[in-house]
């Protein structure tokens, strides 16, 4: 459960804006998943690579409990994607008690209209923008990470900052992102968030036009950083006040 004002705040909203509506029609994102996440039938999938990384990827799919015969049907993307859900859930974090699923339900029960602010498809479209190769490194990053403990040391560290409203160690894991070579934080940090972050601050300047009894939900990471969404807002003229 949120604070009681949060959910009386959603309760007197004349919308609630998500990301993506996570109680949407499931046809919808099965469609998007199809297209991006899903090899496509014939194509060579795990067969191409080598014994040493298929054997590496086997040992942390059993440690996360995933079906290897389920995952071999996900592009590598993917994979890594599931791979890092599972090291929060080893945290005790459950996809279940979501934010933004807990504040859909509220929404929906409250008969408050829900705004998307992207789609589902646009989201996972763009991890299609990595070439097949791309595809494979950003895969062995993830493992090495998991290896070595250091993607669950990060997941608890946004863990914790988010849980405590830690300001100096949302600072220090915005600059360390800044600054990691790795592929996939490159990735993360240039299309999965700065690029997006331009529409998304967009969107919410146009919704508080229409309605400043507005509700917006989006994720943390959104919200570190001098290209942050906030800090783009402020750009804007608009006034962004941090209340945690």
């Amino acid at each position: 459960p949120l604070e009681p004002r949060i959910a009386a705040a959603v309760a007197g909203a004349s919308v609630l804006a998500l990301e993506v509506d996570p109680l949407m029609d499931p046809e919808r994102i099965a469609k998007a998943f199809q297209e991006h996440a899903m090899f496509a039938p014939g194509s060579a999938a795990y067969g191409a690579i080598s014994p040493a990384l298929k054997a590496r990827l086997e040992r942390v799919l059993e440690a996360a409990q995933l079906d290897q015969a389920v995952v071999a049907r996900f592009k590598p993307w993917m994979v890594a994607t599931l791979l890092a859900i599972a090291q929060y859930g080893a945290l005790g974090y459950r996809v279940e008690l979501s934010v933004d699923l807990h504040l859909a339900q509220l929404a929906h029960a409250g008969k408050v209209p829900v705004l998307e602010l992207e789609s589902a498809a646009a989201q996972v479209a763009l991890f299609s923008r990595l070439s097949e190769a791309e595809q494979w490194r950003l895969l062995e990053e993830s493992i090495d990470m998991i290896e070595s403990g250091r993607h669950r040391a990060e997941a608890l560290q946004i863990a914790e900052a988010w849980r405590n409203a830690d300001r100096a160690a949302f600072d220090a894991i915005a600059e360390h992102a800044e600054n990691d070579p790795s592929l996939s934080a490159k990735f993360m940090q240039q299309v999965v968030l700065k690029e997006r972050n331009g529409p998304l601050a967009e969107q919410l300047v146009r919704l508080l036009a229409r309605s400043d009894k507005s509700v917006a939900a989006i994720g943390v990471l959104h919200l570190l950083g001098k290209e942050s969404v906030p800090a783009l807002l402020r750009a804007r003229g608009m006034t962004v006040e941090r209340v945690y």
